[in-house]
Formats: C-alpha cells, structure tokens, sequence
C-alpha cells in the first residue's frame, strides 16, 4: 500500500530566534530590519523530513516535511499579495517534488489574502489552512482551562478578540451555545454586529465592541487577531481571568507574564501526535507534540482525505466537528497547557487561583486608552 505523506509551511514568527533555528549565525549577526528585508529574496527552505507519526487507528506511518516561507510577519503583510502568493505557491512545488500528497498552510501564510483559495487553485497538491482543528482545540483548551480555574463556563462571561476572522468568528459561534455572556471584540462594527447576530439566540447574552477595554469584565478569553504586535496588556485583564492565545504572532504581550501572576495565559492549540513522531527540527514545542494546524494536516493525511479541506475564511462547525473525530480515531489529543514556551504545572494553576481570590478583593476596573 502506498504510504501517506503531507508537507507543511511554518516561517519565522519569533524573527531572530526562529531564523536561528535553521541558520543560527544569520540569526546572531542580522537585526530583525535587515532579517525582514533579506528575507523577501529567499527562496523556500527546506527543513527537515518529518517521520515516526503512526495512526493509532491503522497503525499506517506517516511521513512528511516540514518547508519555510521565508517571510516574517512584517513582510508577509507589507509585500504586494501577489508576492506573498508566489512565495508560498513556491513552497508548494518544492513540497510536490519531494512526493507530498497534501499541503499545510502554517501561521501567517494561512490568513494571507483569501485564506489559502488562490494557493489552492494554483497547486495540483490538495491544500488546508488546518484552521478547523485549530478552531475545535482552542475551544476545548479554553473550556478545559476553565475546569482547572474552576471557573463555571454556563455562568462566564467570554470574550473572543479577533470576533471577525475565520478562526474567531466559528470560536465565538461554538461559544455562543455554553457560556452565559459573550464579548465579541474586533476592528470592524459593521463585520462585527454579522457575527454578533449570528451568535444571538445560542444561550448566551452577546454584545460587540471594537474597545480591547470591553474584556475587562471577561472570565475566559479566547484571542486569535492577525496582529504583528501584541493586543493584550497587564491592564486588560481582571484577577483569576484566562487567555487562550491561538495568534501567531501572540496577541498577549509578554508584560502580561511579567506583571500578572493572577491571571491564567496558555498556548492554543499544542497537540500530542500519535506514534513517536521525529520531526528533525525544533520549531520551539516540546517533543511529540505540534500546532493544531500541523495535527489537521496529518490527520486527513493518515485517512486519506486528499482533497481541499479547510480553504477560504468561511469555516463551518460541521467542519470543526468533522476534522475533531478524523484526529481522534487516528490518536491525536489536546496536551497539557504552555504559555510563553513553558509549560504550565498544577502548582501554577494553584498558585494563579490563590494570587487571583488575594487581587480580587481590590481590583476594580480601571478605563484605559485603547491600544
């Protein structure tokens, strides 16, 4: 039987650091400027071949490959789109030359333009965002996040900043049927009051701001913008909260970790990945473990499903709810928690509720100018 194979794009997200995964003397010597600039005239890379991913279902292994986009952020938002384009449709070639059968859109190079339509048409390969795994993992994550702060999710209150987008906009619509209050926050009003009537009559009372202070009053937080920089301050959260980040870059700014021992920030979205996968590259997980969007393409790559899957910025919780039972047949599974890089403990957790039930009891709200 001919084996299973995908590939998948990551590029710098941390940009000196993540440039010195793959050339630690660029990344020493280059500033993040010269790093932005440069980084439009690479061409792909490739980074290593990823083996030992076996279906907990099938017992098939998978084997894949892990490509780069050259771009950062910076420059992945800047350059004409059509540039952008041509730089991932590149990735794609070299993705179908080393005998993929299905391409993972990773980070940035998901959300540019249309959301992997175009790259999709332009490739023979079949393509996926993994947009709807990561949308069914970060709402389990922050529900999960809610048990061990023994927050009661049917009585929060939750916000989703990044309302408008295709992760956030189907976040908020799940949310929408199991909390008692939900606070959809974006730039647009006109974007944001769609989807406000969209999660209206769900269970939940649902209002829409384009203020970041509107999550002040917020129990849990699920936050996934395309922001290059950081949405989220010490000053937006009350004591005992909980921010699921799903954003790469990360909408919570490290003055978050800082200065808030009260308040709960954890990763969206880290993944355990059946078998005993070898991915040859360190793109800053622990091992056997991976983004919800990397898991999506390996789970419809161990069933098979080589067609388009999540493409366009339309994603349906069908979808969500689809990809959700294709993972955990082949033995995929939401891991323990991380935030900033490291992992978070039980005696984090304790520590985060007793600093929390202390802070309460002189925190009060305070209006800040928006950022």
């Amino acid at each position: 039987m001919e084996q299973d194979t995908f590939a998948f794009i990551i590029h710098p997200i941390q940009i000196k650091r993540d440039v010195a995964r793959k050339y630690p003397f660029l990344g020493k010597i280059l500033t993040e400027p010269q790093i932005n600039f440069f980084s439009r005239f690479f061409p792909p890379v490739y980074l290593s071949e990823v083996n030992g991913i076996i279906s907990a279902s099938t017992g098939r292994e998978l084997k894949g490959w892990l490509i780069a986009c050259p771009f950062t952020p910076p420059t992945m938002m800047s350059v004409p789109v059509e540039v952008a384009y041509k730089k991932i449709v590149a990735c794609g070639h070299m993705a179908e030359e080393l005998g993929a059968k299905l391409l993972g859109l990773g980070a940035y190079t998901s959300v540019v333009g249309d959301a992997g339509q175009t790259i999709a048409d332009r490739l023979q390969l079949p393509v996926t965002t993994g947009d709807s795994y990561t949308i069914l993992m970060a709402v389990e994550a922050i529900r999960e996040a809610a048990r061990v702060m023994d927050i009661s999710m049917k009585d929060a209150t939750v916000a989703v900043v990044g309302a408008t987008g295709a992760i956030g906009k189907t976040c908020a619509l799940m949310l929408a049927r199991s909390c008692a209050k939900l606070v959809l926050v974006g730039r647009r009003e006109d974007a944001l009051e769609q989807i406000r009537e969209q999660c209206q009559g769900r269970g939940a009372q649902v209002t829409a701001s384009t203020d970041m202070n509107a999550i002040y009053q917020a129990d849990l937080i699920l936050t996934v913008t395309s922001a290059v920089h950081a949405v989220i301050y010490p000053q937006h959260l009350k004591p005992g909260s909980v921010v699921c980040d799903v954003a790469r870059p990360r909408d919570v700014s490290r003055q978050v970790a800082a200065q808030r021992d009260d308040v709960l920030v954890i990763e969206g979205g880290m993944i355990e990945v059946p078998g005993q996968p070898d991915f040859h590259f360190d793109f800053g997980f622990p091992p056997r473990m991976a983004y919800a969007c990397m898991a999506e393409t390996m789970a419809l790559a161990l069933e098979s499903r080589y067609t388009d899957y999540t493409i366009g910025k339309d994603i349906t919780e069908d979808q969500a709810n689809e990809i959700g039972g294709i993972a955990s047949k082949h033995g995929f599974n939401l891991a323990g928690f991380r935030s900033f890089e490291a992992e978070v403990s039980p005696q984090a957790i304790t520590a985060v509720r007793e600093r929390a039930s202390v802070n309460r009891k002189t925190w009060s709200p305070t209006p800040y100018p928006q950022t």
